[in-house]
């Protein structure tokens, strides 16, 4: 079992890693985690090596002397580690590791822990922004409620529409000379039928307007299969769809919003979707991204009954960040360095002053979990906002057709109103 104060892996890999002391390779399991690539025994079940993302200078795949297909992750201070025998291939660990160090996971400013501050201004913001998420959402409450009193209109418009066509079959059947005895001429038959069919492609256009917008797209590592096809890629998350690409954006597949059955969460940074089929396979993908946190918030808001979170994501999420003995002064040191480098500190000081603007270039007025948070907000609010737009543009369009619906309609009951004076 696991102990609480170790970082679940986010993925492991068996394998073997060259001892350099001892000059022998060593059986065992590679795994990434939060903040540490590490490598343990088999046989012993210690920790053969581990250290942390931050200090990985670079990642290669290699062949040893014995023309051996090998990764080799270069460390600061060149230090060259050798890992062999990778299943399921060379190739995936390579795209895994690759992606986690190329994104920055777990950037410098992401492991300073400071003191547990009370910024009045960040949770201000915060609150700022929770109440025009409210607003939106009560604005999008109403816009529902408009749409579907158009939708019942544009219902009532197509019983008259179908009314008038009745009416008009039996006009027509009236009006038709002795010796055509097949009712509607067929000249007149073949305009109505065109007339019918610009009328429907216009309104399936109009509705399709603005539903491929894009809310966030994110880097990732897909796979359609198990773990042996991790390829590069994107995820992106549009206002009706799902769409996941391959590194030069060429479209893999696309989940239209109704098609998805579910999303499974496994871990913070890797979830699977799923479209289910009766009689052949199902389609699913699996997606691990270092910025799959802030895919998530928008995912959590399109697909709240379809996503399921498994074991696997609970026990990730129970354990801390990082181990206590996995601090690395230096690396919090340049972090500090890097927060505040910005801020500007006169450089003359009036005495009785300098206790104060020590404070103020301590204590940063929007700590990193409220720019997190403000961050998944902003991009839900992102997400309403683009919800509310296709809305609008989608009603604005049923306004055009009601208008169109109704000019018709109305010129289509003068014109019978003509037509059965004349029988009369």
């Amino acid at each position: 079992m696991t102990s609480p104060n170790r970082d679940i892996p986010i993925h492991s890999w068996p394998g073997s890693y060259y001892i350099n002391s001892e000059k022998r390779w060593e059986a065992g399991t590679l795994s990434l985690t939060r903040t540490i690539l590490r490598f343990t025994s088999d046989q012993s079940k210690e920790n053969l090596v581990g250290f942390r993302l931050t200090r990985i200078m670079e990642i290669k795949m290699e062949s040893s002397s014995f023309i051996f297909s090998t990764l080799t992750v270069l460390e600061h201070g060149n230090l060259k580690h050798w890992f062999g025998s990778l299943r399921p291939n060379r190739l995936v660990v390579y795209n895994v590791l690759e992606h986690f160090w190329r994104e920055r996971l777990l950037s410098p400013s992401t492991e300073v822990q400071g003191a547990e501050a009370q910024p009045t201004k960040g949770r201000g913001l915060i609150n700022l922004v929770a109440g025009a998420q409210r607003r939106l959402e009560d604005t999008g409450n109403v816009l529902h409620h408009q749409g579907e009193q158009f939708d019942n209109v544009m219902q009532g418009l197509d019983k008259i529409d179908s009314d008038m066509g009745v009416a008009d079959k039996l006009l027509s059947e009236l009006q038709s000379p002795p010796w055509w005895p097949f009712g509607k001429l067929p000249w007149k038959s073949q305009q109505d039928a065109n007339a019918e069919h610009a009328a429907r492609e216009a309104t399936c256009k109009g509705r399709a307007t603005g539903k491929h917008r894009v809310i966030t797209s994110i880097p990732a590592i897909v796979s359609r299969g198990g773990d042996s096809d991790l390829k590069p890629g994107c995820l992106m998350v549009m206002v009706s769809s799902l769409e996941v690409r391959d590194t030069n954006y060429v479209l893999l597949h696309r989940f239209e919003r109704d098609e998805v059955d579910d999303i499974r969460v496994h871990n913070p940074y890797e979830i699977s979707v799923r479209q289910r089929f009766i009689g052949k396979p199902d389609i699913c993908f699996r997606l691990l991204s270092a910025k799959m946190p802030e895919a998530m918030s928008v995912l959590e808001m399109q697909y709240k009954k379809k996503v399921e979170y498994t074991s696997e994501y609970s026990a990730f999420k129970t354990t801390p960040a990082t181990t206590p003995g996995d601090q690395d002064q230096g690396s919090i040191w340049n972090a500090g360095l890097q927060q505040y480098q910005e801020t500007e500190v006169p450089s003359t000081v009036p005495a009785g002053e300098l206790s104060q603007v020590h404070l103020h270039v301590l204590k940063p007025e929007v700590t990193q979990a409220e720019v997190q948070e403000l961050r998944q907000m902003l991009m839900q609010l992102k997400n309403l906002a683009l919800e509310a737009e296709t809305e609008l543009e989608r009603q604005d369009e049923a306004l055009d057709v009601l208008t169109t619906s109704t000019d018709q309609a109305t010129m289509h009951i003068d014109k019978h109103t003509c037509r059965m004076k004349r029988l009369l």
